[in-house]
């Protein structure tokens, strides 16, 4: 029998990344100058754990130009929220000391 904690998904451990998620899921869809400054953040810092995020598959990326300046916008992908609902259910079950 798998113990709880090996169940926590290892793409949230971080807490930038946990932020993302929590962040993502409260909203549609977050611009990254609003993700950033929602989780106080340099710009590399954030593109690296989106990044990650989007490499697993959680995370969605559009990318559009609003007049002439870029804008890149983030939502949680089908996946992401259900993997994140799992890492949430996991650290209820440890947070009850259920095995």
């Amino acid at each position: 029998m798998k113990h709880v904690i090996h169940t926590l998904n290892k793409a949230f451990d971080n807490r930038v990344r946990l932020g993302v998620m929590a962040v993502l899921l409260a909203n549609d869809a977050v611009s990254f100058n609003e993700l950033k400054e929602a989780l106080d953040l340099t710009d590399g810092n954030l593109a690296s754990h989106v990044g990650a995020l989007e490499k697993a598959g959680y995370v969605e990326v559009s990318k559009q130009f609003v007049g002439k300046k870029p804008n890149t916008t983030y939502t949680v992908s089908k996946a992401g929220k259900t993997a994140f609902q799992e890492h949430l259910n996991a650290l209820e079950k440890l947070l009850r000391g259920q095995s």
